[in-house]
């Protein structure tokens, strides 16, 4: 299980570093870049990491930790050489930040089992945009 594991890791890698333009589409043979598809499987990486958090062998832990490290270092990289901007181009140093409104509690209706709050997270990921 230990390999299959670390293939299917080392796949959806392949498939992000193709995105990333890292290795040459087999189709043209030229590097193409696709951030939002690179995202999506680096996206899905960082979730298998979160949901097997402890219950990986120490080689299947650093195997996924060192290729979500590179790929989200290789995002970066290639979101800078797209052209994407790193951060709001413009941001007035003068200006407050505004807070984000506080959600209404709502009193009358009973907390959410803890099954319920678990399924509805969303993983998402910003890698330098």
């Amino acid at each position: 299980m230990t390999q299959r594991f670390i293939e299917f890791v080392m796949m959806q890698a392949q498939q992000a570093a193709l995105f990333l333009g890292r290795i040459p589409n087999p189709q043209t043979g030229k590097p193409e870049v696709n951030l939002e598809i690179a995202r999506m499987f680096i996206d899905q990486l960082e979730m298998i990491h979160e949901k097997t958090r402890g219950n990986l062998t120490s080689e299947e832990s650093e195997i996924l930790t060192r290729v979500l490290s590179d790929l989200q270092l290789s995002f970066v990289q290639a979101s800078g050489s797209a052209g994407t901007p790193a951060a709001p181009a413009s941001i007035d140093e003068h200006e407050e930040p505004t807070p984000a409104p506080a959600p209404a509690a709502v009193p009358d209706q009973p907390s959410e089992p803890a099954a319920e709050v678990e399924h509805r997270k969303k993983f998402t990921k910003s890698y330098g945009n």
